[in-house]
């Protein structure tokens, strides 16, 4: 390792007191200290001190290469903290880190929680919907919150989504002698500003069967904005199938309409650039990437492909679920890397016979996929068949 010029200290509200005697040591022979206000203050950093830019930025740290310099961080700096940004720019002999228990560590020690049974999740900087996948009955989340504000307008967001029954525990300023913990349902929490840094822990076991989303794509129509043209939720479920998502793949969804195909991907792990020309189904897709909390995980790219797909990540795989005609796939197929999968699903003869045509000359395996619901048929009840899908799929 030699001799590092940049140290990354783990430090809790703890302070000094709480560093191992390497931390205490490397810190005293720092030039420059980086850190929050409150982290230069525990820390004792004095004139050495040099806050965070607002808004945050690792240059000032950068540009002191080769002076020994120690940036402060709360807890563990890889758990949603700065390590990661500051080593993606440096080279492996350049820096160090010394972590401390990081706060989702000193919560589940508070509350008695298996960590590996829990979600943790950093939504200090972040939209509160990015908790709404974890939320059912009997769940355990521990997040980071933004503010001494955040903790009430959680309580009110769990409310609104019908979840006031989820037990919360606030806790403010977790290992220091300023701790405090605070235990409610989310729809008796009132107002009230919190003591930051602040986290909570949901307990979801007294929450009524069902709540929450399911966690396999095929998700009920009711959870998305849509104008009527929505994938139906088995044909959705067998298109996802066939897509097959891996974690932080790349799909292109070409004729996106509501989005669904592409909040199912990202759901299932993914990362997903949804194109749509109509103005109407942009403003669905773009309310639905809130209302899910996938800002970063789905992009919305208005405009019609082929010329939306130029500048676009290159894809592991491809879905076309409107507006697939010959001169599209055309210039589609050349764009797709090897190994990349074509999905593309036709409710029309003339898509119908494209694919056809498409499967002669590529291979794949071409399916026809027929749904039926039972519906009132005079007093009684009778099958009634939805449009009948036929589906292309391919590997490049």
């Amino acid at each position: 390792m030699g001799d590092p010029w940049l140290t990354i200290i783990g430090i809790t509200e703890d302070g000094l007191q709480g560093m191992t005697d390497a931390s205490r040591s490397l810190l005293s022979r720092a030039d420059l200290v980086f850190g929050g206000p409150r982290h230069l203050a525990l820390a004792g950093a004095g004139a050495r001190g040099r806050e965070w830019p607002v808004p945050f930025d690792i240059a000032p740290v950068l540009a002191q290469r080769g002076r020994p310099v120690v940036v402060l961080a709360s807890g563990d700096p890889f758990w949603f903290g700065a390590g990661g940004s500051l080593t993606a720019h440096l080279q492996a002999d350049e820096w160090r880190a010394l972590p401390a228990p990081g706060i989702f560590s000193l919560v589940a020690a508070r509350l008695g929680w298996r960590i590996e049974d829990t979600t943790c999740l950093g939504l200090h900087a972040a939209p509160l919907a990015k908790m709404r996948p974890h939320l059912a009955r009997g769940c355990r989340i521990i997040a980071t919150l933004r503010d001494g504000d955040a903790p009430a307008q959680l309580a009110r967001w769990l409310t609104a989504q019908d979840m006031g029954a989820m037990n919360m525990t606030v806790l403010e300023r977790v290992g220091g002698q300023q701790e405090r913990l605070r235990r409610c349902r989310a729809a008796g929490f009132g107002d009230g500003q919190k003591d930051a840094p602040v986290a909570v822990a949901l307990d979801g076991d007294d929450l009524p069967r069902g709540t929450g989303m399911a966690t396999v794509p095929g998700r009920a129509q009711a959870l998305f904005s849509h104008d009527g043209q929505i994938t139906r939720p088995a044909i959705r479920a067998l298109t996802l199938a066939s897509l097959a998502p891996r974690p932080d793949e790349i799909l292109w969804d070409i004729g996106g309409g509501s989005g669904a195909i592409s909040f199912e991907w990202a759901l299932a792990g993914g990362r997903a650039w949804t194109i749509e020309p109509r103005e109407t189904r942009q403003r669905n897709i773009a309310a639905n990437i809130g209302s899910f909390g996938l800002e970063g995980r789905v992009t919305l790219c208005p405009g019609a492909a082929p010329a939306a797909l130029s500048g676009l990540p290159e894809p592991d795989a491809v879905f076309v679920g409107g507006g697939g005609d010959a001169p599209l796939f055309q210039i589609l197929w050349p764009l797709l890397p090897p190994g990349a999968r074509l999905v593309a699903n036709a409710v029309t003869l003339e898509t119908e016979a494209l694919l056809a045509d498409l499967h002669a000359r590529h291979g794949g395996l071409l399916q026809r996929i027929e749904i039926a619901e039972a519906a009132p048929l005079g007093q009684m009840r009778g099958w009634q068949p939805a449009r009948p899908v036929t589906q292309w799929q391919v590997q490049r």
